[in-house]
């Protein structure tokens, strides 16, 4: 009989015990025109999760959207034709220049909670096209509080290599809120 200790556990199991998430970065807003986050590690990572704490936007009855780039984040997708997307009450379902996040613009009051919830970015790294969901609450303009699912969400058009991710206002700048990128670790 051998006895193991905790300690000797990954030379047994190899040292990469996988899956799980693992904090990447964080930024807060407080009149930034966007969010961005370059930190993607196809070495490391397989997706991205993105959670967003109370984003509220500077000007009142906007949609909360996302752009993907290619280039580590010098430029971002925004051709008409650069995503195809789930509709929402600004963007007819198919191509679009960003992917909104929730179907319903977002207020701006003081007493509105903004969009709270997760995007995830799967397979980033793979030469196919890149999809993005999202699941959460917000605050609509008119002060309802709505899911931003089923709609929002979409995905790149051409199959690409995503490497960085920007999170924006359709108008204006973003007022205030949190968001925390996570990377999945490779198993």
């Amino acid at each position: 009989n051998r006895k193991a200790t905790m300690s000797r556990l990954a030379t047994y199991m190899g040292t990469k015990i996988g899956g799980g998430l693992e904090f990447i970065a964080t930024a807060d807003a407080s009149g930034s025109t966007a969010l961005a986050f370059t930190g993607f590690d196809s070495s490391k990572y397989d997706s991205y999760l993105f959670t967003h704490a109370n984003i509220l936007p500077a000007t009142d009855d906007q949609y909360l959207r996302i752009r993907l780039s290619v280039d580590s984040g010098s430029n971002y997708l925004a051709a008409s034709d650069s995503y195809t997307v789930d509709a929402n009450a600004a963007v007819s379902l198919g191509d679009s220049t960003y992917i909104s996040l929730g179907y319903y613009s977002l207020g701006n009051a003081a007493s509105d909670a903004g969009f709270s919830g997760d995007t995830r970015i799967n397979g980033p790294h793979l030469n196919v096209p890149t999809y993005v969901t999202n699941t959460g609450l917000m605050t609509r303009a008119n002060g309802q509080v709505n899911s931003a699912i089923p709609n929002g969400g979409g995905k790149t058009k051409a199959a690409t290599v995503v490497n960085a991710v920007q999170f924006s206002f359709t108008s204006g700048n973003i007022a205030s809120g949190t968001i925390t990128m996570y990377g999945m670790v490779n198993s």
